[in-house]
């Protein structure tokens, strides 16, 4: 029998966050080419892209 529809939601934000904090930590020491590569994964992966590239300084 498959998971509920919550589960699958929380499995969605927590695999999401891992995620994030993996973009966050590389964007901390990427150059700039990397930066807008990391930018579209983000825009991606989440809907909050927008203010999660601004956070991070993925964007000028």
């Amino acid at each position: 029998m498959g998971c509920s529809e919550r589960q699958k939601e929380i499995k969605r934000r927590r695999h999401r966050k891992k995620r994030v904090a993996e973009i966050e930590a590389r964007a901390k020491k990427a150059s700039a080419s990397e930066k807008q590569v990391l930018a579209g994964k983000l825009r991606s992966l989440t809907p909050g892209a927008d203010e999660l590239v601004k956070r991070f300084g993925l964007e000028k």
